[in-house]
């Protein structure tokens, strides 16, 4: 039998700023709350003290960003998927936001270690004029410790409403998906990038957004390949691959740090557990 985790998030804007209340069940945890910027906007570091997911762990977490309210939320370290005999390993995030809500979901990177059988799901729901800001990057194996991608499966989902969905299902014994041109093409690190509304934006908004992120994308395909668009009238996408994890994560640091200047108007502050 695996552990199961449950953490429950609710976050509301009062008077003197937006403030967290949570409840929780199992290996997950609120490290700590902290207010680099001012109590505006709640920044919040996530734990899971076992340091792994196992086969037949499960790990959900549940937010609720109340109207007005604003809440940014990363980790420590990576998720790391171990090897599984038999059950698989599953973490869920569930995102609730009111109108005019604010979030940031910015966990550090997901390893997939060999062997894994693993499922990485995450959905938001936008009210009117809520806006999420979120990343998921990946890393298949670790190839500098000598530890490839040679078996397990990696199942990953981010959605917003019923407007967009990204899935994939990463198996390691499929070489077009893994090698191919059309597929990986032999990178061994990916990430996704999403920034949507519950509203429509203008055309002039969009492009102006989209702008912002292409001028910071590399124009050569090493060491990161990437590319923007917007979907929907209430999404934008960007997209990497890299053969390691580390350049991507530096890029995608700067995306959002540009792209919650362009969309909020806010300064991006430099998280101190990311440069540890």
């Amino acid at each position: 039998m695996g552990w199961r985790g449950t953490l429950q998030l609710r976050y509301d804007r009062l008077e003197h700023g937006t403030t967290l209340a949570f409840e929780h069940d199992g290996p997950l945890r609120v490290l700590r709350t902290l207010y680099p910027e001012g109590t505006s906007v709640c920044h919040t570091v996530l734990i899971h003290p076992p340091g792994g997911i196992v086969g037949g762990d499960t790990l959900e977490v549940a937010i609720t960003v109340g109207r007005g309210a604003h809440a940014l939320l990363t980790t420590p370290g990576a998720t790391r998927f171990y090897r599984c005999d038999g059950q698989a390993a599953a973490q869920t995030v569930r995102a609730r936001l009111a109108p005019g809500a604010r979030l940031e979901w910015l966990p550090q990177e997901t390893i997939a270690y060999p062997g894994c059988v693993a499922s990485n799901c995450w959905h938001a729901d936008l009210a009117a004029d809520a806006e999420v800001l979120a990343w998921e990057v990946c890393a298949l194996g670790l190839p500098q410790a000598k530890q490839p991608f040679s078996s397990g499966v990696l199942h990953q989902s981010m959605a917003v409403d019923d407007i967009w969905l990204d899935e994939g299902r990463l198996h390691a014994g499929d070489d077009w998906l893994l090698n191919g041109g059309p597929g990986l093409a032999g990178h061994r690190a990916l990430a996704t990038l999403v920034l949507a509304s519950g509203s429509p934006w203008t055309v002039e908004r969009r492009e102006h957004l989209l702008a912002t992120v292409r001028a910071l994308l590399p124009t050569a395909l090493e060491p990161v390949a990437a590319g923007a668009t917007c979907p929907h009238e209430r999404v934008l996408v960007v997209r990497g691959l890299a053969p390691m994890v580390e350049p991507l994560i530096a890029l995608w640091q700067r995306l959002w740090a540009a792209l919650r200047t362009a969309a909020w108007g806010l300064p991006a502050p430099a998280l101190r557990l990311w440069r540890v």
